[in-house]
């Protein structure tokens, strides 16, 4: 039997088929031809999703916060996805918390669909395909997309490239000035959470934050609240959810979401590009011809600028 065309897994996924929306998820993370099959076939199907992206670092409760803004989504009656960037094995490739035990809860629930990609060793902790899966999953008819990194540090701050709107979770005592501003999180976050709340020090971090921000530029008019939250409760998780909704309004009013998804797409682009031209590069210092350079180069008869420029000449005859 055939496998299916992607045009005809999108159609499927259209329909509710979980199955093939699953399976359009796998080529796009793949790569390759089969991901750009399913790029083109799904480009300008549907609306674009409303992407949200939870960010912080490692242990700050963002699966568990997610899981509970999930359960908000879901009583305000909208359908819902998460894609969870997770670290990528270094045998698979694949997800290492590929089970997503914290979202348990929402499973059996056919308005919510959660995805757990591997970051593939990328910096930054999110996959390339993280754009392509987006498509796929607004295609499907989910209105809002979760994306949750892992936390990897300083480089997290690229998940303000991926989302419209960017949400910082921390711990308390996490609001010292030098941690914050080196992190760079201060200058992507649209919302602050601070998480587990009901432990000591919770007032004293958002009143640090606040007023890191009061000394800040506000941008494009938007200043970052700061709003406090226990995820295993449930506790102000409303508050956090409203908080993305009027910033989203905000960017609605302003058109700062059109600028921002046109600067997406042209990164977008241009990771493309690179990501193809980095292919084209392997392919070229795979050959017979480079395992000769580089033994030239090994044993000093050869410098290796120009056995580069050797390789880029071959590959650019005809």
């Amino acid at each position: 039997m055939p496998r299916p065309r992607p045009a005809e897994l999108l159609d499927a996924a259209r329909a509710g088929d979980r199955a093939a929306l699953a399976r359009l998820l796998s080529m796009v993370e793949r790569g390759g031809e089969d991901a750009r099959a399913v790029g083109r076939a799904g480009h300008g199907l549907g609306r674009d999703a409303y992407t949200v992206g939870i960010t912080g670092a490692p242990g700050a409760g963002k699966s568990t916060l997610t899981s509970a803004l999930v359960g908000v989504v879901r009583r305000r009656g909208d359908r819902v996805a998460v894609l969870a960037i997770d670290p990528s094995s270094p045998f698979s490739g694949g997800a290492i918390l590929g089970d997503r035990v914290r979202m348990g809860e929402h499973a059996l629930d056919e308005g919510v669909f959660i995805r757990s990609m591997a970051t593939r060793g990328h910096l930054g902790g999110l996959a390339v395909s993280a754009p392509e899966a987006v498509r796929v999953l607004t295609v499907a008819g989910f209105p809002w997309v979760l994306l949750e990194t892992v936390g990897v540090g300083q480089v997290e701050v690229e998940v303000a490239g991926h989302a419209d709107t960017t949400m910082v979770v921390v711990n308390p005592g996490w609001g010292d000035a030098v941690q914050a501003n080196k992190a760079g999180l201060m200058e992507v976050a649209d919302v602050f959470v601070v998480n587990k709340a009901d432990r000591p020090g919770a007032d004293e971090t958002a009143r640090d934050l606040r007023r890191m921000l009061a000394m800040a530029q506000p941008r494009s008019g938007w200043q970052p609240p700061v709003l406090c939250a226990t995820a295993t409760t449930g506790e102000g998780v409303e508050e956090v959810w409203q908080a993305v909704l009027d910033h989203r309004a905000h960017l609605e009013a302003t058109s700062e979401l059109v600028e921002r998804r046109r600067r997406r797409a042209a990164e977008e682009v241009t990771r493309l590009v690179t990501a193809r031209m980095l292919e084209r590069a392997r392919a070229v210092s795979a050959g017979a011809r480079a395992a000769e350079l580089v033994a030239a180069v090994a044993e000093g008869d050869l410098d290796p600028w120009t056995a580069a420029d050797e390789l880029l000449a071959e590959d650019r005859r005809p």
